[in-house]
């Protein structure tokens, strides 16, 4: 993939559980982008009621006006579906994302291929160091800052 002319998707998701397979996502967040150019952008998260344990609110309770709020997990990625075309996804390298995208026909790549970082578990702070970003509570647009500086 040409990063600097093709259509593409990044991702995030956060999920209920990252350790394993039978996690469920409470908020997904894409980038449609066009070379380096933003075209769109999904922001889609679970109402408060839907979450399997409340709790998790803490991990998500932020930019709350900027999402769109569904029941359940189906409707996320339905809409998802719909938003990523048949484009294809970078998304950082993690033992969970993939497996919510069983059902997807599109081709998926690691964004730390493109950025040249090896995937960590501290992999944000690696990128953010790595292009001088200030932090942000949205990693996809981190992730784009990245390719914008890199490219």
């Amino acid at each position: 993939m040409n990063i600097q002319s093709d259509k593409y998707i990044i991702l995030e998701i956060i999920p209920t559980n990252i350790k394993s397979k039978n996690g469920k996502i409470i908020q997904l967040s894409a980038l449609k982008i066009e070379g380096l150019k933003l075209l769109d952008r999904f922001d889609y998260r679970l109402k408060d009621e839907s979450l399997p344990i409340i709790e998790m609110k803490s991990w998500i309770d932020y930019d709350n006006e900027c999402f769109k709020y569904v029941e359940t997990e189906e409707e996320i990625l339905n809409n998802f579906k719909v938003f990523s075309e048949d484009l294809p996804i970078l998304l950082l390298d993690n033992i969970y994302t993939k497996d919510f995208f069983n059902n997807f026909n599109n081709n998926f790549d690691y964004i730390t291929n493109y950025l040249e970082v090896e995937y960590s578990e501290h992999i944000i702070e690696e990128i953010i160091n790595k292009y001088n970003l200030e932090p942000s509570n949205h990693i996809v647009d981190l992730l784009y800052e990245a390719l914008m500086m890199k490219y």
